[in-house]
């Protein structure tokens, strides 16, 4: 079951947290992993899949010339495109007050600009025989989460693109749906502490991991999984869908 065998698929961001956990277990599942990100990581993906290969691809997702350029190699390499993970973006802390519109403008080009040259750079060649389409969305644009005005707002856009994508392109078998993580441990959580509170990392990871009422953080493989089933044959039936993957988080702390 969840076998991706044969199959082409771009992750965005894959480099590194949730997009290179997408990454190593949709090579381990039999596909070819086409990476999308400005950073390799300093590791080679190569190294950590198994039965899959893995290929890293510069790119800026929010430069559409390089979307295009990325997406043209990897179809005339294959002659195929089967699966989009739209998992590259950033995030900010900040309310409507204190947002600068140089940041405002950043999340937007990266979090919606981004996911929007994706599609629009892959879905013709998803009409060709059908295909899946994820985008990563968050808690945030499912609750009122404090200081997270842009961010909520670039990922609100996200399920709306979802949905919008899910419904105009259901005659050529291309399904599309989104995933809402809440908190998930990655290198980018580690980074934000040892900023924002040096010497009181661990404390401050214990606060934060007891927001979700399962108690902990998600673990980026356990992302990872959700995404491997809605884009594999068992998810055929679903489309136009949002999931949150939270620890709990939306239904029980409200």
């Amino acid at each position: 079951m969840f076998r991706l065998d044969r199959k082409v698929a771009i992750v965005t961001g894959g480099a590194s947290g949730i997009g290179k956990a997408i990454a190593k277990l949709f090579a381990q599942q039999g596909a070819v992993v086409y990476i999308l990100d400005l950073d390799n990581g300093n590791t080679s993906p190569e190294e950590d899949v198994v039965n899959g290969s893995a290929y890293f691809v510069k790119c800026n997702v929010s430069k559409q010339s390089e979307v295009m350029d990325a997406v043209t190699e990897i179809y005339g390499a294959y002659g195929r495109i089967d699966i989009l993970i739209n998992n590259a973006g950033i995030a900010h802390i900040g309310t409507a007050e204190t947002t600068s519109e140089e940041d405002f403008d950043r999340l937007m080009s990266v979090n919606v600009k981004g996911v929007y040259n994706c599609l629009h750079a892959v879905i013709p060649y998803l009409r060709e025989h059908g295909g899946s389409i994820v985008n990563m969305a968050s808690v945030a644009a499912l609750v009122g989460l404090p200081d997270r005005f842009a961010y909520s707002t670039t990922k609100g856009a996200v399920i709306s693109m979802t949905l919008s994508v899910a419904k105009d392109f259901l005659e050529y078998k291309i399904r599309c749906n989104s995933i809402s993580p809440g908190r998930v441990h990655t290198p980018f959580v580690d980074g934000y502490l040892a900023k924002n509170y040096p010497g009181k990392e661990a404390e401050m990871f214990e606060k934060l991991s007891k927001t979700q009422p399962i108690g902990r953080m998600a673990r980026p493989e356990e992302i990872a999984q959700l995404a491997l089933y809605l884009c594999s044959e068992e998810a055929s039936f679903i489309t136009g869908c949002d999931y949150p993957i939270d620890g709990g988080f939306v239904k029980l702390n409200t």
